[in-house]
Parts: C-alpha cells; sequence; structure tokens
C-alpha cells in the first residue's frame, strides 16, 4: 500500500445525478461508490458550474425532482469538498478550447475547470471516454 495521495479527480454533473437521483438502477451504484473512493481518498473536486447544472437537474428533470430544500442539502454535502470557481479567465479559455478542440463551450468549460485543480482524471458520462485533454484523462467510469 502507497503513502502516496490519491491524485485529484473532477466530477462531472452526470454523476453526481446518478448518484443521488437513485433512478437508475445500472448507474446508481457504480456512481455512488465511485464518490464515496473518492471522498474518502480526499481526491474529490468539482466546480461552480457543475453546482449549479446539479441544483437545476435535481429541483427539474428526472422521475421525482427534489424540493429546493433536498437539493440544497445535497448540494452542501457536495460543496464541503474542494469547488473550483469559475471567472472570466476560465470563460475565456473554455472558448478558445471549445473551438480548438470542437467541443460545446459547457464540455470545454468542465474541462478546463478540471485542469485548473490538476485533476489527472476527469469522470463524466459526456466526453470521450479515454481522451486526453489539456492533461486530463476523461474516464466514463460507466463503461
Amino acid at each position: 500500500m502507497s503513502d502516496d495521495p490519491e491524485p485529484v479527480a473532477f466530477v462531472d454533473t452526470n454523476v453526481l445525478v446518478y448518484a443521488m437521483a437513485n433512478d437508475d438502477m445500472a448507474r446508481a451504484p457504480l456512481a455512488q461508490a465511485l464518490l464515496k473512493q473518492l471522498m474518502m481518498a480526499k481526491s474529490f473536486h468539482t466546480s461552480t458550474q457543475v453546482l449549479q447544472e446539479l441544483f437545476v437537474t435535481l429541483t427539474r428533470k428526472g422521475r421525482k425532482p427534489f424540493s429546493v430544500e433536498e437539493a440544497l442539502r445535497y448540494l452542501d454535502r457536495i460543496a464541503a469538498y474542494p469547488v473550483v470557481t469559475l471567472d472570466y479567465s476560465a470563460v475565456r479559455a473554455a472558448a478558445e478550447l471549445s473551438d480548438r478542440e470542437k467541443l460545446s463551450f459547457w464540455d470545454a468549460l468542465i474541462i478546463v475547470a478540471a485542469s485548473r485543480v490538476q485533476a489527472g482524471r476527469l469522470y463524466s458520462e459526456d466526453l470521450q471516454d479515454g481522451r486526453t485533454i489539456l492533461g486530463v484523462q476523461i474516464v466514463n467510469p460507466f463503461r
């Protein structure tokens, strides 16, 4: 067993939704186990963008939308871990990355946030599994 700290990992909105909404019986347990592992290892990171998307998804989408109070309780737990705050330089970098790599702006902003905390991995279902962008490897935890 190594005493080296776990590498920083960044988690995208979709993984958090699967973990919390618990309405996808195949993905929910995988997302929950991943989050537990990352949180115990203190390698879990996310961003203000992810928290915003998560709130909207939990309260307005899905089979059983959360109340605002329920969603905020979940966001409070997530925000206890490092959260990247996005500023204009991140927005600008994402716009350039989006154009250069042919990504949606929102996906590029996730990648920029992950790179800002030097995440080795970005866990997301929405991006190309195995691809590395800005030094961040994209991993689909449901493959």
